[in-house]
Formats: C-alpha cells, sequence, structure tokens
C-alpha cells in the first residue's frame, strides 16, 4: 500500500461532482412539465392534485361524485380560458379549504417538498465525511505489540491456555 501514489484531493471530489451535476440536470429534465400535453392531460394532471370534496381520501380526477365532477369541469373552463394550473389550484384552494393533495412549490410548500431531500443530501454527506475521518485515523501498519500478538495466536499460545481465554478466567 506504501507504494501507490496519492490522489491530488481534488482529482478524488471530481467524480462525485461530476455525478451531482448528472442528478441534478436528471432531475430539472424530468421534472418539466410536457409541452406536448392536450387539454384533457392538462385536467386530468390537474384534477389529481386536487381532493374530492365529498369522498375521503380520493381525488377529483379519479372521483365519480357529483362534486367532482363538477371541479372537473370548472378545472376545464378555466384551462379553455388560458389559465396558467397554479392559477386554478389557486382559485379552488380560495373557494374549498384544505383541497389541494401536494403543496405548492413555492413558499412554506416548498420547504415541504425540499426539506426531504435536504436531509437525504446532508446525511449522506455527513456518512461521507464519517468514513474520510475513519479511514485516514485507522492505523495502517501494525504495532510491534500486534505483530507478537498475531504470532502468539497462530503458535497457539501457551500450553495451558488452550483457548485464548487469558490468564483471568
Amino acid at each position: 500500500m506504501a507504494d501507490q501514489p496519492r490522489t491530488a484531493p481534488a482529482a478524488r471530489w471530481v467524480p462525485w461532482v461530476l455525478m451531482a451535476v448528472v442528478v441534478a440536470v436528471a432531475l430539472a429534465v424530468g421534472s418539466r412539465p410536457a409541452d406536448d400535453a392536450t387539454e384533457e392531460d392538462r385536467v386530468r394532471a390537474i384534477a389529481s392534485t386536487v381532493k374530492c370534496p365529498a369522498c375521503s381520501g380520493q381525488s377529483a380526477a379519479t372521483s365519480d361524485a357529483p362534486s367532482a365532477t363538477a371541479i372537473r369541469a370548472e378545472i376545464t373552463r378555466r384551462v379553455r380560458r388560458g389559465e396558467s394550473d397554479d392559477e386554478i389550484r389557486g382559485y379552488l384552494a380560495g373557494r374549498f379549504d384544505d383541497i389541494l393533495l401536494t403543496p405548492t412549490s413555492s413558499g412554506a410548500g416548498g420547504v415541504v417538498w425540499a426539506l426531504p431531500v435536504a436531509a437525504v443530501v446532508m446525511a449522506f454527506a455527513g456518512l461521507a465525511f464519517a468514513f474520510r475521518r475513519w479511514q485516514a485515523s485507522s492505523p495502517t501498519t501494525a504495532s510491534p505489540a500486534d505483530r507478537d500478538l498475531v504470532a502468539r495466536a497462530r503458535t497457539g499460545g501457551s500450553p495451558a491456555d488452550a483457548h485464548g481465554e487469558g490468564d483471568g478466567r
């Protein structure tokens, strides 16, 4: 091990930085809405983020209740008028109490989405830091006492101590 060349500190971090960039780009590309979504797709997508007022735990997209049908019709009208998804959700949230299934992506709602991701990233960073410190602090060579202990164990130690328990039985 002693004859292996040490890697420069910057060279050790380059693969990690590249991996972080790839993950960030993949998340950015994956989170972009599709531009070729039809009107029906948009209505279904918005309705799937809204609770059915008459149903327990069901979205307005999957419910057959009259109130869910009315909400889908309202969403359709607003989509045809050219309103954005956030504007439509905002209208519904203002009209009904606790109707949104997913929090908004801005303000306090953004924290709800970002906090778990940040916690996981921090946990992995903490583990990487701890493993680095552990690796750096571990001895790389055996001391003479360690060598003596291993030699005694390999030769069987003393005949009176056949199981290696020592003198303190």
